[in-house]
């Protein structure tokens, strides 16, 4: 029979399979999604901020810049993998997801925070390692959280749909972090002042931005840990492991589960377009400043269209991918979303779009940023529902639940989305010859012009290419019922065998 142990009034069981859950209730799916706040946050600092803040406040050249954050994608590359496993073979009494939920609390904000706090006197190399250690030390941090969190959701319900919809919540906290704290930091730290009408060049705003970020990073991470709290009872343990395992042993388990065609379709996909969202969050404030030449309130403005775009993305993400199905619906709605979002960058460069001044081009800008916005936000939600999908067709062929490597990969794309996207939007600045903490006036239009013209099909490029890839991934709502109906048997005979074991006296101890 399965054995519990007991732990601060939880019980987490030590069968492998989850028991009978009753209905997740409201508050917990709130405390859930609420979790993504906190990486929310790290990546609206570190895409839109990071290499902005170094080049155009600080004054690092943005080669290096770009340089530092790439070279983190190294640790990643051996980080993100270890964690997601060593998670997947954790046996705790608060099961295997929640201590590493807990534990990174702390290390995220520190790390954060530290960041935006160079030692001054560095040279520019040591600037450079400063970016590097600071920013790898704060996405190890976040990684841990994230890798549980979501490897979670394919063990809070085995239904099609309802992993859309919980993945569909998570990305709606995640946009209200990235763009409610974006808003709320233009409006204050940000404002306007008389020496600095664009806020975000104003360097005394940004300590204020930092230690807001930090903080709301560990209570967002502490809502989630302990809102689920109650449900570990009925999260699936590690497997008990009669011996020691070799760490060799570990790698080629991981690899069988990370060699399934599924998987490395929607790996292909992720990699590529969380690089490009990377590029996109990297160059827009660049844009923002230099092209449309916007304030600090009217930046504000639009980053509610990002949270109007999540609001109408997640409940139509579940209801695209009952229509079209997810492989479909992340396909069409990435590729037309995008085409979209261009747009504007393509008529200003052309000189048919509106100018700076206008009162017409922040509603414009506003508009295509809501639709283009929402469009991708259906195809992330429905990507993210069908990663999900992949625990149990590896587990139909390997035999483990392994959720944890699966999404340790997914945090390693979503890194991508800094550190590639910083890498590319910094090598275009180079070729544009763009200034470093420039005086007023010294950015010309060429200058900008030529960004766009670099970042307009490199963007292209990564999201048709990562549509493309879409086409291998094989998992269909039939087949995934095919799969739970095959785990469901599998787990009902090797009951009935440990049944048959028992002596008639009953279990000997």
């Amino acid at each position: 029979m399965a054995t519990v142990a007991q732990a601060g009034g939880v019980e987490a069981r030590s069968l492998d399979a989850p028991a009978d859950a009753p209905p997740i209730s409201r508050g917990m799916r709130v405390s859930y999604g609420a979790g993504a706040i906190a990486n929310g946050i790290k990546n609206a600092a570190f895409t839109s901020y990071l290499l902005f803040f170094y080049t155009q406040i600080i004054g690092v050249p943005a080669g290096i810049v770009a340089s530092a954050v790439a070279l983190t994608l190294v640790v990643d590359a051996i980080a993100d993998p270890l964690i997601g496993r060593w998670s997947d073979v954790t046996r705790s009494r608060w099961g295997r997801r929640h201590p590493f939920i807990y534990g990174s609390a702390a290390p995220t904000a520190l790390f954060f925070l530290l960041a935006w706090f160079p030692p001054a006197g560095l040279t520019e190399f040591q600037m450079g390692a400063w970016i590097f250690v600071t920013a790898a030390l704060t996405r190890v941090s976040i990684s841990a959280f994230e890798i549980n969190t979501s490897a979670m959701t394919p063990e809070m319900t085995q239904d099609y749909r309802e992993r859309t919809r919980l993945f569909g919540l998570r990305w709606w906290f995640g946009y209200a972090g990235t763009y409610g704290f974006t808003t709320i930091c233009l409006l204050t730290f940000f404002a306007a002042t008389p020496e600095y009408p664009r806020g975000q060049l104003n360097p005394a705003g940004y300590p204020g931005f930092a230690i807001a970020g930090a903080l709301a990073i560990i209570v967002a991470i502490l809502i989630c840990g302990i809102g689920t709290h109650k449900r570990i009872p009925y999260l699936r343990q590690a497997e008990v492991r009669a011996e020691h395992m070799p760490f060799g042993a570990h790698l080629r388990e991981m690899g069988a589960a990370l060699r399934n065609r599924a998987f490395l379709a929607i790996f292909g996909f992720g990699v590529l377009k969380y690089s490009a969202i990377g590029l996109y969050s990297a160059t827009t404030l660049f844009f923002n400043t230099y092209l449309y030449k916007l304030t600090g309130a009217q930046l504000a403005i639009l980053t509610v269209d990002s949270l109007v775009a999540a609001t109408l993305a997640a409940p139509l993400a579940p209801v695209m991918s009952a229509w079209l199905g997810k492989r479909m619906s992340s396909m069409v709605f990435a590729v037309l979303g995008v085409a979209i979002g261009l747009t504007p960058l393509l008529l200003s460069i052309n000189g048919i779009f509106f100018v700076p001044g206008n009162p017409l081009l922040v509603p414009a800008l506003f508009a295509v940023g809501a639709i283009y916005g929402a469009m991708v936000a259906i195809s992330l939600i429905n990507t993210s529902s069908m990663l999900a999908d992949v625990v149990e067709d590896s587990a139909v062929a390997t035999g483990r639940h392994e959720a944890g490597t699966f999404f340790a990969a997914s945090s390693f794309m979503q890194q991508c989305s800094t550190a590639i996207g910083i890498y590319l939007a910094g090598k275009l600045l180079v070729w544009a010859d763009f200034p470093e903490k420039p005086a007023p006036g010294q950015v010309t239009d060429a200058m900008i012009h030529d960004v766009v013209g670099y970042y307009v099909p490199t963007t292209i490029s990564l999201w048709t290419l990562g549509a493309l890839i879409l086409f291998f991934y094989p998992i269909t709502r039939a087949k995934h019922e095919a799969n739970l109906a095959a785990l469901a048997a599998r787990e009902a005979q090797a009951r009935a065998n440990e049944l048959d074991n028992i002596p008639l006296g009953g279990p000997s101890r």
